[in-house]
C-alpha cells in the first residue's frame, strides 16, 4: 500500500513539474489548428472589416475556394 502512495505523489508531481514546465516555456492549450483533417480554421466569406469594394465576382471567388474551378462569370 505505500508503493501505491508513492507512485501516486510522485506522479502527482511529474503532473505539476509538467504543466510548470510547459506554462514557464509559453506553450498554451490552445490548439487552432481544427480538427483533424482540415487545414485549420477558417473565416466566413464574404468581406472583412471595412472591405468596401467587395463585388459580386469577389464573393462568387471567394465562396468557390478551395475548389479547382472559378466561377463561371469570370
Amino acid at each position: 500500500m505505500k508503493g501505491l502512495l508513492k507512485l501516486g505523489v510522485i506522479t502527482g508531481l511529474g503532473y505539476f513539474a509538467i504543466k510548470g514546465w510547459r506554462d514557464w516555456m509559453g506553450g498554451s492549450d490552445a490548439d487552432d489548428r481544427g480538427p483533424v483533417g482540415s487545414s485549420g480554421i477558417v473565416r466566413d466569406a464574404g468581406p472583412q472589416h471595412g472591405e468596401a469594394d467587395w463585388d459580386k465576382v469577389d464573393e462568387q471567388s471567394d465562396e468557390s475556394f478551395p475548389a479547382s474551378d472559378p466561377p463561371g462569370n469570370f
